[in-house]
C-alpha cells in the first residue's frame, strides 16, 4: 500500500455536523478538525494515530468514511475524471462509490438525500476514464500470479476479484452485517459539481459497500408513505432475520408506510396509533390496527409477539418510557426492535448513549444506533436479544 494517508472524511445529513464532532471528540480525541461543508467533514490524523478500517462503525451520525487521496483538478468533468485516477494511483481498488454530499436537510422543500441525474454523467464519464487504468491492473494482477516478485507494488488477487462497478447489496432483510475483509473501494464524494474529494476505504461490512451509505431504492407506486423505505432501510441495517408467520406490533403506525414494507414480508402486522390508516393497508388481512395509544392497549396484545417498532412524533423519553412498559412485562418475549428516537432538539444527540444503555438494561444487550440516510432529525436504534 502506498504511504499513510493524513486525513480522513466523513459524511453525515446536514444539521448533523456538531452531533458527529461530538461523537469524534469522544471516539478519537486525536483527531484535529480540517475542512468542511455542509454535510462533509475532513479531519487530520494526529502524530502516529492509525485508524481501523472500520473507525467510522460505531458513530451513529457518520453516513460514510474513508481516508483522504486529495481534492480533484481541472475545468472539466473529463478533466477531473482523469484527476480522480491520478490520485488514486497505485491503490488497489477494484470498486468505486461516486455519491453527492446532501445539499440540505431532509424534508426541505421536499429534499431528499441521494444521487442525482448531474452525478450519475459524472461517475459515467469517471467510470470511462477509470477503464483503462483497472485494464493495467489486470495485467499486474496477472504477471504477478505468475511471478509474486514482478511488482512490488502489486494488488493482491483477492483484491482484483470484483470489476469495477457499484457494489450490489442485497435488499433481504435477513442479511447479517457481519464485518468482512472486502475489496478495497475508491470513493469520489462531489462535494460540489467543481469540487471532488477522492478516498478509499475497504469495505468490512454491509453499510460500508453502500456507495456513500445509501441503500439504493426507490419508493414502489403502491406504498402510502415514505415510512416504506425508511423501514425498508432500518431492516436491512439491522440484520433482523423476519420471517413470513411471525407478528410484529408497529407503534405508531399511521399512515400505514412502514407496516406496508412488514406485510409484503409475510409479517402479521398490529398496528397501534390513534390515527387512521389508509385504506389499502387496512384491507390486508394480514394487518389489524389498534386505535388507541399504546398506553392504553391491554397487555395481553403483546404476548406472542416477535419484533416491535416504534416511531412517534415525541422526544425519546417519552418514546423510552412508553416501551419499557411493554418489553417488561411478564410474558411480552421479543426477539428485537426497531425503534425511532426524535431529537427534537440537536442536544439531545448528546444523550444517545445513556438512551442505549436503558435499552440493554431492559434484557437487550445488543443494541446499536445509525441516523439512517432516510431518517430526518431522529435516529434508528436497533435492539435484539442474544442469539
Amino acid at each position: 500500500m502506498p504511504e499513510s494517508p493524513s486525513f480522513v472524511f466523513f459524511t453525515c445529513q446536514v444539521g448533523a455536523e456538531p452531533a458527529l464532532k461530538h461523537e469524534l471528540a469522544c471516539a478519537w480525541p486525536r483527531l484535529r478538525f480540517a475542512y468542511s461543508r455542509p454535510g462533509f467533514l475532513t479531519f487530520k490524523l494526529g502524530p502516529n494515530l492509525q485508524l481501523p478500517d472500520n473507525f467510522a462503525d460505531k458513530l451513529v451520525f457518520a453516513r460514510a468514511a474513508g481516508f483522504c487521496l486529495g481534492k480533484t483538478t481541472g475545468a472539466t468533468t473529463a478533466k477531473r475524471a482523469e484527476s480522480v485516477w491520478k490520485l488514486i494511483g497505485e491503490h488497489p481498488v477494484s470498486q468505486l462509490h461516486v455519491w453527492p454530499r446532501d445539499r440540505h436537510s431532509p424534508g426541505f422543500r421536499d429534499y431528499e438525500p441521494g444521487m442525482t441525474p448531474e452525478v450519475v454523467e459524472m461517475e459515467r464519464v469517471i467510470r470511462e476514464v477509470g477503464g483503462a487504468a483497472l485494464k493495467r491492473a489486470a495485467t499486474v494482477k496477472e504477471r504477478s500470479s505468475r511471478d509474486p516478485s514482478a511488482s512490488p507494488t502489486a494488488p493482491s488477487r483477492s483484491r482484483l476479484e470484483i470489476p469495477l462497478g457499484k457494489v450490489k447489496s442485497s435488499a433481504s432483510p435477513s442479511r447479517k452485517s457481519a464485518k468482512v475483509d472486502g475489496p478495497l473501494v475508491a470513493d469520489v464524494v462531489i462535494v460540489d459539481e467543481n469540487e471532488w474529494w477522492v478516498a478509499y476505504h475497504r469495505v468490512h461490512s454491509l453499510v460500508s459497500g453502500w456507495p456513500g451509505g445509501f441503500l439504493q431504492g426507490s419508493l414502489p407506486a403502491e406504498a402510502v408513505s415514505r415510512a416504506w423505505l425508511k423501514m425498508h432501510e432500518a431492516v436491512v441495517w439491522s440484520g433482523f432475520n423476519l420471517k413470513p408467520g411471525q407478528k410484529c406490533v408497529e407503534i405508531g403506525s399511521a399512515p400505514g408506510g412502514a407496516a406496508q414494507f412488514l406485510l409484503s414480508r409475510g409479517l402479521d402486522v398490529i398496528g397501534i396509533d390513534p390515527a387512521r390508516m389508509d385504506p389499502v393497508v387496512l384491507a390486508d388481512p394480514h394487518f389489524r390496527h389498534i386505535l388507541k395509544r399504546s398506553k392504553e392497549v391491554p397487555r395481553r396484545e403483546f404476548v406472542g409477539v416477535d419484533w416491535l417498532t416504534c416511531d412517534i412524533n415525541l422526544p425519546p423519553n417519552y418514546t423510552l418510557d412508553a416501551v419499557k412498559a411493554i418489553v417488561t412485562h411478564p410474558g411480552v418475549r421479543l426477539k428485537g426492535m426497531l425503534l425511532t428516537l426524535k431529537l427534537v432538539d440537536w442536544s439531545l444527540a448528546q444523550e444517545i448513549p445513556k438512551y442505549l444503555e436503558k435499552i440493554r438494561s431492559w434484557g437487550f444487550p445488543q443494541v446499536r444506533a445509525r441516523q439512517l440516510h432516510h431518517n430526518r432529525q431522529e435516529i434508528c436504534v436497533a435492539a435484539a436479544k442474544r442469539r
